[in-house]
């Protein structure tokens, strides 16, 4: 398989982020994400419900677009509708820690704190961004894991501007086995390897590089120190019935190309 691309590689590692969910509301957020979330349920995790981004919980693996029927659960645009999933349904789910959420993030520094808020002085940001948008409430009561499609020094810091997701380092002041007990930021996928923190203090640590990337690479990329392995492994590639769900049933107008592009 020589023609796999840099995307459906990264699609395959966002997948695994939810290998061994079992059955919990799987709520990745932007097109990788969603691809993985899909194809992890259709693959290897069958028990994870996945929402269609709105209000429902739907069974089907293609992201269908468009609006409900009129008055069914069961919307002509064919979505197969298990459950109706308002928001007092989902905060059932959030608050209880059965949810894994996948989230983008301007900034991450090496314990997982997440910006997505705005850049500079918070009080006069040089740029505002989506705002904290639940993002503190996601990392303490639900698995975290996050997606950056283009990894750089600019987004991998030293230090965030203003956390809007907590890290390893709050999350432990506060207490893993009190107020943060759900808190679990489990994994960075990015678009040249796949990032987790299991670490004896939780620092980020690269657990495996995408096919034709190098550790140096990775490290020119990142502003702060990296842990590295000894031994880095390369990133799982897709399976044949993987690829074949990807672009036949998944992403068959391929845009996941868009977000990833294969490297020049």
């Amino acid at each position: 398989m020589t023609d796999i691309s840099r995307a459906e590689i990264c699609i395959v590692a966002m997948a695994e982020c939810f290998r061994g969910d079992g059955e919990i509301l799987a709520n990745p957020i932007g097109l990788i994400p969603v691809l993985g979330g899909r194809l992890a349920r259709a693959t290897f995790e069958p028990l994870l419900c996945c929402t269609d981004g709105e209000a429902r919980l739907i069974a089907d693996d293609v992201t269908f677009p468009g609006p409900e029927s009129p008055g069914g659960l069961t919307s002509g645009d064919g979505k197969t509708v298990e459950y109706w999933n308002p928001y007092r349904s989902m905060f059932d789910w959030v608050w209880s820690g059965r949810r894994h959420v996948v989230m983008g993030a301007t900034q991450l520094d090496r314990y997982g704190n997440q910006n997505f808020a705005a850049i500079g002085d918070y009080g006069r940001p040089k740029v505002q961004l989506l705002g904290y948008r639940g993002a503190p409430g996601n990392t303490l009561n639900c698995t975290t894991s996050y997606w950056v499609p283009k990894h750089g020094p600019r987004v991998f810091v030293e230090k965030v501007d203003t956390v809007t997701g907590v890290g390893w380092d709050r999350a432990t002041e506060l207490g893993l086995d009190g107020p943060a007990r759900y808190f679990d930021v489990r994994r960075v996928v990015s678009n040249l390897g796949v990032f987790d923190f299991a670490t004896p203090d939780h620092r980020m640590r690269l657990q495996a590089l995408h096919p034709g990337v190098t550790v140096d690479e990775v490290v020119a990329a990142t502003g702060f120190d990296l842990v590295i392995p000894d031994e880095v492994p390369t990133s799982r590639l897709p399976t044949p019935e993987e690829l074949e769900l990807i672009r036949e049933t998944l992403d068959p107008q391929n845009l996941r190309i868009t977000e990833v592009p294969d490297p020049t």
